[in-house]
């Protein structure tokens, strides 16, 4: 159960990323329509809402470091030139990479090329997990 409302709150934080990179409107305010408004069923648990609302915060707080680390491991692509639903899967991963100690990096980097698949393509999927894994060694080192 712990691990589906994970998964969903990784989904959800992405959603919310997603509205507020489109929008260019403030965190807080996607967090509240997304989960008021735009929930498929009803209201959200509070642990899932928790969750997807400090993942999606704790990527917009760190996104300058999130950003730089991804323009340094990249050679030929800068995160603005990159598919949103790309970058913003990466940021969200990177974000969990930098602040997560209870989940392993290799699964949070799994839980990234799922949302891949769901949202995005194959190639992409490919792409994220050589960056998000170099990202890695940067981190742990």
């Amino acid at each position: 159960m712990k691990k589906d409302i994970r998964r969903r709150a990784r989904e959800a934080a992405l959603q919310i990323l997603y509205q507020w990179e489109i929008g260019q409107t403030d965190v807080p305010s996607v967090i509240e329509t997304f989960f008021t408004l735009q929930w498929p069923d009803g209201t959200p648990p509070d642990d899932l809402r928790m969750q997807a609302s400090e993942l999606a915060l704790g990527t917009v707080h760190r996104l300058t470091a999130i950003d730089a680390l991804i323009a340094e491991t990249t050679e030929r692509w800068r995160p603005e030139r990159m598919a949103v639903i790309d970058r913003l899967i990466m940021r969200l991963a990177i974000c969990e990479l930098m602040l997560e100690s209870e989940t392993p990096a290799p699964v949070v980097i799994n839980e990234a090329l799922e949302l891949a698949r769901t949202f995005s393509t194959e190639e992409s999927v490919k792409f994220i997990n050589g960056m998000l894994d170099a990202i890695r060694k940067k981190l742990s080192t």
